[in-house]
């Protein structure tokens, strides 16, 4: 049996990979949120989806874009806060993962495979939607690794 070597850099090599990748996603994204393209882009999914549809009547198109890219800005924000607190790093995550949960459920009640050929050929909406899920996954093991420094800390989820 082989030995992996031993000049192999420690996990929270990864963890940082994770959590400047996820920086990254969210700006960029979070970004383009307050560009009119994206607002419209958005809005083809999300202005039938419950959890936006009523924001749309009161806000606009550019109004519910804008308050999507806020949250993925401060959700961005906060996991690259994780980096020096771990409560931050948790609710970065925490938020990461819903946000990825709500573009997960968009693919419920669309048509997700390319007309004509079917299931396993994925249209653009199946392929827009499943790569959340190894995003949702990034997040997860972000808010697992905060949440488990905080408890090997000793440290209070909320107080001082």
């Amino acid at each position: 049996m082989r030995e992996i070597p031993g000049g192999l850099p420690p996990q929270t090599f990864s963890i940082g990979a994770l959590r400047w990748s996820l920086v990254f996603i969210f700006a960029m994204f979070g970004i383009a949120k307050f560009a009119s393209y994206e607002a419209e882009g958005v809005a083809g999914i999300a202005m039938h989806y419950p959890l936006f549809a009523w924001m749309y009547p009161l806000i606009g198109v550019q109004g519910t874009s804008n308050v999507i890219g806020t949250v993925e800005l401060a959700t961005g924000a906060l996991i690259a806060l994780g980096a020096w607190s771990h409560r931050a790093g948790l609710l970065g995550g925490l938020m990461g993962m819903a946000t990825f949960l709500v573009t997960l459920s968009f693919s419920f009640g669309v048509p997700l495979w390319q007309d004509g050929f079917g299931f396993p050929f994925m249209g653009s909406t199946a392929q827009f939607l499943f790569k959340d899920a190894v995003l949702l996954a990034a997040c997860l093991a972000l808010a697992l690794h905060a949440g488990h420094a905080l408890r090997t800390n000793g440290a209070a989820l909320f107080g001082r």
